[in-house]
């Protein structure tokens, strides 16, 4: 016997307040669905994570990045699920209350992933583990922990950021409009690998350069090193020591599956689903940040917030599978005496096979570069799968929405770039 009531309309439960589970409550009513709950732990209201790091370097104040207030049906907790039980459908809560469920959503994202430093959970002198960091030591992955670097940063003089992806580069640069003297140090041999090939990576280090970051690659923290359990700089494999007084670990997350693992749902690298995102227990599905799909774990907003919507649909009746998302992932970087770098990079940055072309275009003066790769299909058309794009890119769409679209070029891919460049301040040479 389940603790729902089988002759009402469903009820759909929703454990994570962040941006994929409140899209998803905001799309499900928007379909008509009436009897739906949101367990949410964080203390803030949610909010857009793409926006931390122009918080945290003050020029949108945290309400700008607040996310729109939910329909009055939605049934908001500020509760965090300690345990599911499947066979009753209910969620267990902190707070003792039991919340049962017809169809149940996990949408717990990610925890930050915080490298085996020396000195982070253990002092120098005592070899004691400690659980809690040194002072001056934080993740950069929540509204909480920008005010918490906001409210450490009053003194701060040097930094040191660790991690040269996505939300390492964010954070440097937010630090850096601050008036921090800020060090990235980053193990891969370039700047957003994942993202970014060696040239395109080149031009953003340049430019961070510009914005005071002083940028170290192919680079291994080894140690965190502290007085009295504060932060007074880190050392580097090689045995150089940098100074700073705020240390921000920005490596990586890895998605939150334990409720899901200990409740016996399947869980590889994330909580696996199907495509419609349904785990191994067909009453509970899973999507965002936690939520493995096909082998891929995207950790991205813009698939979640897709995710969010297919989800919306499917529990609403409306058989609409999801296949994958595409990724597009786009960064502006400003600085007060600079002008902005935009950044985007989608699909496939590098050739894949043999009969793959590059076409690219780089301006040094301008600080501009675009590259495309282009495919030919079995009908002998070309298509776009993918492209690195810096520069002022007020027409990226354009390019963006013909590979979304998965459309046959019309024209030569070159074309394609000459008109960007046309677009963004003239033609590149």
């Amino acid at each position: 016997m389940t603790a729902t009531d089988s002759t009402a309309e469903p009820r759909i439960v929703v454990i994570g307040g962040g941006m994929a589970g409140h899209r998803l409550a905001q799309q499900l009513t928007a379909h008509g669905a009436r009897r739906v709950t949101l367990l949410a732990e964080e203390e803030h209201a949610p909010y857009n994570r793409v926006l931390l790091a122009e918080v945290l370097a003050r020029r949108y104040a945290p309400d700008i990045a607040a996310l729109a207030a939910l329909p009055p049906q939605v049934e908001c907790r500020r509760a965090r699920a300690v345990r599911i039980d499947r066979e009753h459908r209910l969620v267990q809560c902190d707070d003792g209350a039991a919340v049962g469920y017809d169809s149940l959503v996990l949408a717990t994202g990610s925890n930050p992933v915080l490298p085996p430093l020396r000195g982070l959970f253990d002092d120098a002198l005592t070899g004691r583990e400690r659980h809690e960091l040194p002072t001056g030591v934080f993740a950069f992955r929540t509204m909480a922990d920008c005010e918490l670097i906001d409210g450490h940063l009053p003194g701060v003089r040097q930094a040191v950021v660790v991690g040269g992806g996505l939300l390492g580069v964010s954070a440097a640069r937010a630090l850096a409009a601050r008036g921090v003297q800020v060090v990235l140090a980053h193990q891969g041999e370039h700047l957003m690998e994942h993202h970014l090939d060696e040239e395109a990576a080149g031009l953003l280090r340049a430019h961070l350069a510009e914005l005071g970051v002083e940028v170290h690659t192919e680079c291994r923290v080894r140690s965190a090193l502290t007085e009295d359990r504060r932060i007074t700089g880190v050392e580097l494999a090689d045995g150089f020591r940098l100074d700073a007084e705020l240390l921000v670990i920005a490596t990586g997350v890895r998605p939150r599956t334990g409720l899901a693992a200990a409740a016996g749902l399947e869980v590889r690298r994330g909580i696996v689903v199907d495509d419609r995102l349904r785990t191994s227990d067909p009453a509970v599905h899973a999507l965002g940040d936690c939520a493995e799909h096909r082998g891929t774990v995207y950790g991205l907003a813009g698939p979640a917030l897709a995710q969010a919507d297919h989800l919306a649909r499917l529990l609403c009746g409306q058989d609409t599978p999801y296949r994958g998302s595409r990724l597009l992932t786009r960064l502006t970087l400003t600085g007060p005496d600079s002008a902005p770098l935009d950044l985007a990079a989608f699909g496939e940055t590098a050739p894949a096979g043999p009969g793959d072309r590059v076409v690219r275009l780089a301006d040094a003066g301008r600080g501009t570069y675009r590259k495309v790769i282009v495919r030919r299909d079995e009908q002998g058309g070309d298509r776009l799968v993918g492209g690195v794009l810096l520069g002022d890119l007020g027409t990226v769409g354009d390019l963006a929405g013909t590979w979304e679209g998965d459309e046959a070029l019309s024209a030569h891919p070159l074309h394609l770039l000459t008109t960007q460049s046309t677009t963004t301040g003239g033609p590149a040479r």
